[in-house]
């Protein structure tokens, strides 16, 4: 799976109408729902504000909006160029002006489909990559223990506090956390302790 971090815009004419297409980061629906009012109160006076989302790492939900397009020709289009580059954790909203000339459901189709697809080709996709993440709790003398851990297993550091000991939350691909858990088991009698804390995702730039 991929997702974006940062918004993207795009536009184009087609036979007189014009589609303006954002990209942007969403990882809740209420997120979205945030975005899309302000795009909408951009362009109070569009045709049309069209569009498609998903959300939800673990367990993917999507939508998609015609927002009085025929039914199936804008929403659906946008968000099959969303499935297609499996991204999740984002929205698209294409927004259109009716430039005069109809297009067609099947022009239709096209040219939503190709406004997201615009956005998609223009953002710096991300690949999310399943973890499985950890609590270590340790006592500043052992800070070496744990850097030589960080580096074996290229962990990802999601959160540190500093108080009478180190607490550290760590991000491990899932691949790994089963040997990293037998590593961190073993060097409980220097004082470390180490609990599970649940599974997540941890973004790398795509190679694609």
């Amino acid at each position: 799976m991929k997702t974006v971090q940062k918004t993207n815009k795009t536009s184009f004419r087609e036979k007189g109408s014009k589609f303006i297409g954002y990209l942007f980061p969403a990882i809740s629906i209420s997120q979205f729902e945030q975005k899309f009012d302000g795009i909408k109160s951009k362009y109070p006076d569009a045709t049309h504000h069209c569009y498609g989302w998903r959300i939800n790492s673990h367990n993917i939900e999507e939508f998609a909006q015609d927002d009085g397009e025929p039914n199936g020709t804008a929403g659906r289009p946008i968000l099959n160029q969303l499935k297609s580059y499996n991204i999740v954790n984002c929205g698209c909203i294409v927004v259109r002006y009716y430039g005069g000339t109809k297009l067609g459901k099947s022009g239709l189709i096209q040219a939503y489909g190709y406004s997201a697809r615009l956005c998609l080709d223009k953002a710096k996709l991300l690949t999310l990559i399943p973890t499985r993440n950890f609590r270590i709790t340790y006592p500043y003398h052992c800070q070496s223990q744990i850097d030589q851990l960080k580096n074996s297993f290229d962990l990802k550091e999601i959160k540190a506090q500093y108080l009478e000991e180190v607490s550290l939350d760590i991000a491990c691909r899932t691949e790994e956390a089963e040997q990293l858990w037998k590593k961190l088991t073993k060097l409980t009698h220097q004082n470390i302790k180490a609990a599970k804390i649940g599974n997540g995702f941890v973004t790398l730039p795509s190679k694609e």
